[in-house]
């Protein structure tokens, strides 16, 4: 009787799996940094776009509240912008987060989130002016912006006001900052503010400008500014924007008034100077 041919049993043989895993492996070294690119990528336009709709609820608010910003002042935090605004933006807490920091420090049932960083957002605040859940989040209004009484000044830090805008309506309004990446929901930076001497230190103090010197996008954070554009700006470089009326665009801490590569800390050394 006659047979067929016999096929001979096929089988990868342990070099040639190991040859396989090793490609797999180089593959995978290869594709990760650069869809970790992306994801970054993804998070830091999620965080314009979100910025580019907090203009558009600055706008509404100051049309129908004859050109004027929220008091930033007052009874509790009501008249700050997480509840002045909260009608516009109808308390989607997510839109009150860049994408690369949504988790606060103290997390809503009011255990401790972890160390702090760039990353963290503010909050867990609750009581008078904040929603009932409590209120985080990780932008910041540029305070100067504001529009308190004209005699007010704030009683733990000294800031007059006297130098607010009051309004989006004012001279080269792309250079004045309104609304961005920050540690805190609000800051009134000052042109004498250092830098924080460590990244990822948390701010301190009267210096403000520590509370958005963080590098959350590549050297940089996303900024909103009085004429409603949005873009993202070196570390650096915010020394140099008009924050109140009689801020000194060319204070210690530019190359206008001197500063170098080297009068940085250490690991703000190698971003550009502005």
């Amino acid at each position: 009787m006659r047979h067929g041919p016999r096929h001979k049993a096929t089988a990868f043989t342990l070099l040639e799996l190991l040859v396989v895993i090793a490609i797999i492996a180089l593959l995978m070294s290869i594709l990760m940094p650069a869809l970790s690119r992306v994801k970054e990528q993804a998070r830091t336009i999620g965080c314009r776009a979100n910025l580019k709709q907090w203009t558009l609820f600055f706008s509404m608010y100051t049309a129908e509240h004859n050109g004027r910003f929220q008091a930033g002042v007052g009874s509790g935090h009501t008249n700050h912008w997480t509840n002045a605004l909260r009608s516009y933006y109808r308390n989607d807490h997510k839109i009150r987060c860049c994408p690369t920091a949504t988790k606060p420090l103290i997390s809503p049932n009011g255990e401790i989130g972890g160390q702090w960083n760039v990353n963290s957002a503010w909050g867990v605040f609750r009581g008078q002016g904040y929603a009932p859940e409590g209120d985080w989040g990780s932008y910041g209004i540029n305070g100067w912006v504001e529009n308190p009484p004209a005699s007010y000044t704030t009683v733990y830090e000294n800031f007059e006001t006297v130098n607010n805008w009051r309004t989006p309506n004012v001279p080269q309004a792309g250079y004045v900052p309104l609304f961005m990446d920050a540690l805190r929901f609000n800051i009134f930076p000052r042109h004498t503010d250092s830098p924080p001497p460590l990244e990822d230190q948390p701010w301190e103090g009267m210096q403000h400008m520590r509370r958005i010197c963080i590098d959350r996008h590549g050297g940089g954070i996303n900024m909103a500014f009085l004429d409603w554009s949005v873009r993202k700006v070196g570390l650096k470089e915010m020394w140099t924007f008009k924050w109140h009326k009689a801020y000194n665009q060319a204070g210690p801490w530019t190359r206008a008034g001197g500063a170098t590569a080297t009068d940085w800390p250490k690991w703000m050394q190698p971003l550009k100077d502005f």
